[in-house]
């Protein structure tokens, strides 16, 4: 018979019913019970009042029996924690009974209530367990650690429990060592320090490697992700890492695969690239990639997701797996998407031919948002592909005779990039494209044709019939199609005065008057100041060169794409997000790879951005919601020519007495000064305050500061001998900090230092030392050794030392950035009492590395958006309120990191308060 029948009865008083049977001196009668109480409780029923009763069920040599009263104390010792103390003795005696299972479950059980009065009971019994004979009961009880360390994270370092898991790491059995291992990885995870809780050194991780061949599939990925985060000490170490690891990327489960890649990945930066071990490494990690695109659908996509940050990183890999990564008819369409991404990032000139002949396939499909993204597909290739541009073009145009709308829409919104990728050369296809004006009902389709005839207006005989026919719906037309049926006018007036003045009267007249936009309604307000005060102005803004287009248009941020890669295998990489991004209350600093074998940097740089083709959408908030102050050059005023004939009167209907006053621009400039009248800017330092005291120096009395000078760091000593003798043989260290701060150059002080002289040095620092997360995240431990004693000493280091001079981010790039972080990493804070007006403060924060990317006036008071960028490569985007009149503003601060939001708003305080 099955246990279903635990699940029905028809008893009225149940409760009762199942008192007397628990109690019953019957041991079948009492475990039959039992049963029926868990059953009772898996429904969901409340049998909480016979606590009592099925803890007396405890003393019992039935395994089954015992695994059923441990389930049901589980449940409620939460509810009834006075009660679950009853069990305490019961506990203690199981986990010294000779049964290794029943040791196991004890122990196990204890750490799954999470009752504090518990807890004290259990280190005893734990602290056994973690040296019993049998490896099933020590794997169990290293588990319970970190069970324990979640209740109780300051009890488990106070009883030792730490150094017993280090120890576990040496264990002779291999699930022992792995179940060790994702103990510790998950109370790293959980720890509020952000530093390692026991740091692995080449003599563990030797033992690590030993481990990963004999354990379960789950404990080497355990100990894969645990080798992920070891930071080999040179190259040698790296490839014998890489050697040991190498054939689990034959192993059959997908999770295997992927931790082994993840290490790999990491540890071949430190390796030379043009090497023959990384050579031969680069051809190891294609099949077992490929093997995984052979799986189930849900490993397919996630080994997919995990590719597109593969090549991103690494294309050489996969440069000759092209054909995997074609589209099968059954696919399901993220897959499609996914795997047309992955064709373009390989696509290169010896397989271009046929990734075309693919994509022009899919053009003729029957999903509508795969043959979108198949059109665009073939733009993609020709912009990364010059030599197959004119191919692509071809295609494209092959596509728009098959008159499906979609398609050439499509292709009309790629053609437009084709054109700023290749000036001046593919131009003649555009009367094709003017044919296929009247079939156009997208916003994006429609923005990007009237584009191209106001870029090409010269070409086109009739543009301003063309762009006339669109004027006619203004008012109904999406935002960016008005946006750029404005700036196309312009255009065409500038090239055509003669024939076009009444169109573009028309257009700012419907921008400026009819429009309730503000975006629109500002742009039609500068284009007719320009036209009217400055038409030679005009033309230099209107008709700028464009800039060329990236070769790669949606590659991630370097320092988000070296992120990802430690996360390979883990929902960040499918999410292709940090886990901070949707993990709540995620502490500790962000993961990143080595610095490259051969970099002549030791802090590494971030690699030049690829400029994102943005969207229409995106360029809404552009010049016109936010003013960059850039410097003016003042020319001899000459009399304008009023291109629109009637001036403001006639496109307002209004008369302006006075012309706007001139922006008021810093002399410095956001951009700095092209013609190098600016000063040297003086940087904010901290006043010297005492770092240590003469009683404590043993008469050496140290006052000190940090500066930031040339683009270095500066220890900034001012050294006094208040001894009887004469000092010596000054010499200086730095403990690992948050920063990695390290000297750079030796500490030169005055030697001998007579008594009662003092000195002043500055010591560089270099920012390429050990890293570990200190509380609070700027202190700095230093030991000063001389011929009399070794000195150790704390000081805080200001944050604005921190503040690195690229940190002026693209204003586009600023705007994406700001709306990718999450709302939960803003923090705001008040700046009071100060007196400066918004150009006071752009001028102070640039001195000391903080840019003003944009400013702008809402409702009467100024917005000023910064960025900085710490040494790190951390990015800290700002917002400012500045009210006239109020002494206090509003600094709102968003990253990726906020644990570095108090130092930063500490040195707003100290700099525009100095």
């Amino acid at each position: 018979m099955t246990d279903s029948k635990y699940f029905t009865t028809t008893k009225k008083g149940e409760i009762f019913e199942l008192k007397s049977e628990l109690n019953s001196d019957k041991k079948e009668k009492k475990r039959e019970a039992v049963k029926k109480v868990i059953a009772s409780m898996t429904v969901g029923k409340d049998v909480s009042a016979l606590f009592p009763d099925v803890v007396n069920c405890m003393q019992t040599d039935n395994l089954e029996l015992k695994k059923l009263v441990y389930l049901y104390l589980m449940n409620y010792a939460k509810s009834q924690p006075d009660m679950a103390i009853m069990a305490v003795n019961t506990f203690v005696k199981d986990c010294e009974d000779a049964n290794p299972l029943i040791r196991a479950l004890a122990v196990r059980t204890m750490g799954c209530i999470r009752v504090d009065k518990i807890t004290e009971y259990l280190c005893e019994p734990l602290r056994k367990c973690l040296k019993d004979e049998d490896p099933y009961v020590r794997k169990t009880a290293a588990v319970c650690v970190a069970k324990l360390y979640d209740i109780n994270a300051q009890l488990v370092e106070d009883q030792g429990f730490l150094d017993q898991l280090k120890d576990l790491l040496s264990d002779s059995n291999p699930m022992v060592v792995a179940n060790a291992v994702a103990a510790l990885s998950e109370m790293n995870e959980a720890s509020t320090s952000g530093s390692p809780l026991i740091e692995m050194n080449a003599q563990t991780i030797n033992k690590l490697l030993t481990a990963l061949n004999e354990c379960t599939e789950w404990g080497q990925v355990f100990i894969l992700d645990s080798l992920a985060n070891y930071s080999p000490k040179d190259d040698r170490e790296a490839q014998s890492i890489c050697e040991r690891i190498t054939p689990r990327l034959a192993h059959a489960n997908a999770a295997v695969v992927l931790s082994a890649v993840k290490v790999l990945m990491k540890f071949m930066e430190m390796l030379a690239s043009e090497s023959d071990f990384v050579s031969t490494l680069t051809k190891k990690l294609a099949p077992p990639l490929v093997t995984l695109l052979s799986s189930e659908p849900e490993v397919q996509y996630v080994a997919l997701r995990n590719i597109n940050l593969i090549v991103q990183k690494r294309p050489d890999i996969l440069k000759h797996e092209m054909k995997v990564f074609f589209v099968k008819y059954n696919d399901p369409i993220y897959f499609k998407l996914e795997k047309l991404d992955i064709m373009i990032r390989l696509a290169s000139q010896s397989n271009i031919a046929q990734v075309l002949s693919e994509l022009k396939e899919y053009a003729t499909e029957v999903d509508v948002d795969f043959v979108r993204k198949a059109v665009r597909a073939i733009g993609r290739c020709a912009i990364k592909v010059e030599q197959s541009a004119e191919r692509c073009v071809s295609t494209l145009l092959d596509l728009i005779q098959t008159k499906v709308n979609y398609v050439v829409q499509e292709a009309i919104v790629v053609i437009k990039d084709i054109f700023r990728k290749y000036p001046n050369k593919y131009e003649s296809i555009i009367s094709t494209l003017c044919e296929n004006l009247d079939t156009l009902d997208e916003p994006e389709a429609r923005a990007s044709m009237i584009w191209i005839i106001g870029e090409y207006a010269e070409r086109i005989d009739n543009a301003d019939e063309l762009l006339e026919s669109f004027l006619e719906g203004f008012h109904d037309e999406n935002t960016q199609v008005q946006l750029q049926l404005l700036t196309a006018i312009v255009k065409l007036f500038l090239k055509r005065p003669s024939d076009t003045q009444e169109l573009v009267q028309q257009v700012l007249s419907l921008a400026t008057q009819d429009s309730d936009n503000p975006d629109l309604r500002d742009r039609g307000f500068i284009y007719w100041r320009l036209l009217s005060t400055d038409p030679a102005a005009a033309k230099e803004v209107v008709l700028a060169e464009k800039p060329l287009i990236s070769e790669e248009t949606d590659l991630l941020e370097p320092t988000l794409l070296d992120e990802l890669i430690c996360h390979i295998s883990s929902l960040a990489s499918v999410y292709h997000k940090p886990p901070t991004a949707f993990v709540e209350g995620r502490a500790g600093l962000r993961k990143s790879l080595p610095a490259r074998a051969g970099s002549q940097e030791n802090v590494r740089e971030p690699a030049a951005e690829a400029s994102v083709i943005p969207t229409q959408e995106s360029l809404i908030g552009d010049l016109l919601s936010m003013d960059i102050s850039a410097p003016t050059v003042i020319s001899n005023p000459t009399p304008a020519v009023d291109l629109l004939g009637g001036g403001l009167d006639t496109l307002l209907g209004g008369d302006v007495g006075t012309t706007a006053p001139p922006i008021n621009q810093s002399t410095s400039g956001l951009l700095g000064d092209i013609f190098d009248f600016t000063p040297t800017p003086t940087m904010y330092m901290v006043p010297k305050i005492m770092w240590l005291p003469a009683d404590k120096g043993k008469g050496l009395e140290i006052y000190g500061s940090f500066s930031r000078k040339g683009g270095q760091i500066f220890m900034e000593f001012t050294f006094t001998n208040k001894a009887m003798q004469a000092m010596t043989g000054f010499a200086i260290q730095l403990n690992k900090n948050s920063f990695g701060l390290t000297p750079a150059k030796p500490l030169q002080v005055l030697s001998p230092l007579p008594p009662g002289a003092t000195h002043e040095c500055s010591l560089q620092l270099a920012t390429t030392g050990g890293v570990q997360r200190m509380e609070p995240l700027n202190n700095l431990q230093v030991a000063i050794k001389n011929n009399i004693d070794v000195f150790y000493f704390a000081c805080l280091v200001p944050m604005n030392v921190y503040f690195a001079e690229d940190g002026q981010m693209d204003k586009r790039l600023f705007l994406s950035t700001w709306k990718e972080i999450p709302a939960q990493n803003e923090l705001q804070y008040t700046l009071a009492n100060l007196n400066l007006n918004a150009d006071g403060i752009v001028q102070k924060m640039q001195q000391n590395n903080v840019f003003t990317i944009a400013k702008r006036n809402v409702e009467g008071q100024d917005m000023l958006y910064q960025s900085l960028k710490l040494t790190n490569g951390i990015w800290v985007l700002n917002e400012l309120k500045i009210q006239p009149g109020n002494p206090n503003i509003t600094l709102s601060l968003k990253s990726r990191a906020l644990d570095v939001a108090p130092g930063i708003f500490q040195s707003y305080d100290n700099i525009l308060h100095s």
